[in-house]
């Protein structure tokens, strides 16, 4: 093991699709590693024998394994992966990409496909919130956003 932590993230049956999704739309990404269920332990996994067990890859230096664990689980708003972004073009990039065939929340909250929950924030936001004279004008500039509008925030 490279990593002494790593990101879960269980799914029902599409680690291996989520995987080759998100390594679609991150630059720094690869795939890592792929467990395969066999015929042991199906009257307790229920997987197909041949089906991804466990997918690991990295996606800007952080490490996850995707887990195919059948649909006991599913992801909730409680946790949530961040891409804090440069400008308006990777804000863009990473909404389009992640949004599609999942659904927008407000201010920078999205589900992807799969329903996991991402924030795809501009990186100049934790320095406007820090500002005492301009934190109100830019939390009320936001509130009224589901994709951040990075113009709009500046002149909150």
């Amino acid at each position: 093991m490279k990593d002494k932590m790593t990101i879960c993230l269980w799914f029902d049956n599409q680690a291996e699709e989520a995987v080759k999704h998100y390594t679609s739309i991150f630059k720094n990404s690869i795939i890592e590693g792929l467990s395969r269920y066999g015929k042991e332990g199906f009257d307790i996994h229920h997987q197909k024998e041949g089906t991804a067990m466990t997918v690991s890859f990295t996606i800007n230096g952080q490490s996850f394994t995707a887990l195919n664990g059948g649909p006991l689980f599913k992801f909730t708003e409680a946790v949530s992966l961040q891409i804090f972004c440069e400008n308006q073009d990777e804000i863009d990039y990473y909404w389009s990409r992640l949004s599609e065939g999942g659904e927008e929340g407000q201010c920078g909250w999205l589900k992807d496909k799969y329903g996991l929950s991402w924030q795809v924030i501009p990186s100049i936001l934790p320095k406007l919130m820090s500002d005492p004279a301009k934190s109100g004008r830019v939390t009320e500039a936001f509130l009224k956003m589901k994709k951040f509008d990075i113009e709009k925030l500046k002149n909150a």
